[in-house]
């Protein structure tokens, strides 16, 4: 092998858009106008346009982006919000912050979304909002859910922070993106997501005006006029450097999404004949962005006459490292095992699902750089520990 392989190379991203970024960099250094300058400005309305006009409003940080969300729609301490089991722990953490109670419900083993049908046990009359995790790079069944919320009177907020880019297709041929179907989206730039800054950064996007201005208030310390502070906020704003190299990036960000298809479609093809591995499936509703590529490891295996369960993922996860493959499981155990969540939130049903999932999931590398050499020799290192059991 060449070059070390890593989950994600931001490095070779830098190095082949190195001119861009650079000037726009020097660029916002030489002008010194490092909080709200004219980058903050342009991208905001640039990605407001990729998002066929959508308002968008960037803050620091996915996570301050579901906080401000939340905080947006006056909700009331003891309101119960809907969220998956299996996902990151920002998407309940903030809910729990604002005194709000997550309800952890099962997701879909396929997708690793929600779906209508993990939602309605867990309706009752204190549910005020529905959180869609897209998680790893498709939507969740938006319009089911949509239409859910429709009826009973519920907000939802999707997190988008996996899937920016993602489209979605409803029944009627429509198309919308991820983060734009419900009545907030939120997204990360975390440097490792598909659009990823230098550091810190997020966004949030609503197509209803109201909301959007009360967003923007919100963020900015609760004020809409300078010094005039209606309502209480945060502070909580994507810096100009930032904006500047998610300017460079974001023309580039559909090229990003397709070179991570084509690092997925290779690794279908070469993964999908091993019968111990289930390849990612891919939603025909959803264009899928492959913020990671996550497998299934079954946890079974036969020998002899008896079957042997468990360890068969972390087996495959440390036999890549001794070969110099990394892997990364997200997540090693849903939301209600965490002591975090212990006290505050509620469970509905055994979340079997997301445990199994817990179990079995392992994220191999994906990223905009990746080449055939480094794809062949994952792929066969992973063959050939299956040859080997």
């Amino acid at each position: 092998m060449g070059a070390t392989i890593q989950m994600v190379d931001l490095k070779s991203q830098y190095n082949r858009l190195k001119g861009p970024i650079d000037e726009a960099i020097q660029s916002t250094i030489d002008n010194t106008r490092f909080i709200k300058g004219p980058n903050f400005t342009k991208f905001q309305e640039e990605l407001s346009a990729y998002l066929n006009n959508a308002y968008v409003i960037a803050c620091a940080n996915g996570t301050d982006a579901l906080q401000i969300a939340f905080m947006a729609l006056n909700l009331e301490k003891g309101d119960e919000v809907i969220v998956p089991a299996f996902t990151y722990a920002a998407t309940a953490e903030v809910i729990g912050l604002l005194g709000l109670t997550p309800v952890m419900v099962d997701v879909d083993p396929q997708t690793f979304n929600l779906t209508v049908e993990n939602i309605r046990p867990a309706l009752t009359s204190k549910t005020k909002a529905i959180v869609p995790v897209h998680l790893f790079g498709q939507c969740a069944e938006m319009e089911g859910i949509l239409k859910f919320a429709k009826e009973h009177n519920l907000y939802v907020i999707e997190d988008t922070a996996q899937a920016i880019g993602s489209t979605y297709t409803f029944s009627d041929g429509t198309k919308e993106f991820a983060g734009c179907m419900g009545d907030i989206g939120t997204t990360s730039f975390f440097p490792s997501k598909n659009l990823g800054c230098f550091g810190d950064g997020g966004a949030i996007f609503t197509r209803n005006t109201e909301l959007a201005e009360r967003l923007r208030m919100i963020a900015n310390h609760g004020q809409a006029k300078q010094y005039f502070h209606e309502i209480i906020g945060v502070n909580s704003r994507l810096d100009e450097l930032q904006a500047a190299i998610l300017r460079v990036k974001l023309p580039e960000l559909d090229d990003f999404n397709e070179r991570r298809r084509n690092v997925a479609d290779f690794y279908d093809q070469r993964l999908s004949k091993i019968p111990e591995i289930s390849t990612p499936f891919r939603n025909p509703k959803s264009s899928h962005v492959f913020h990671q590529y996550t497998i299934l490891v079954k946890s079974e295996r036969v020998i002899s006459d008896r079957v042997e369960i468990g360890g068969r993922r972390d087996e495959l996860k440390n036999y890549l490292a001794t070969k110099g493959i990394p892997s990364m499981i997200y997540y090693p155990m849903p939301l209600d095992e965490q002591k975090a969540f212990s006290s505050i939130g509620r469970v509905v049903g055994n979340l079997e699902k997301s445990k199994q999932l817990c179990k079995e999931v392992l994220s191999l590398p994906i990223h905009t750089e990746m080449d055939e050499e480094q794809l062949t020799y994952i792929t066969e290192q992973i063959i050939e520990f299956f040859k080997q059991q």
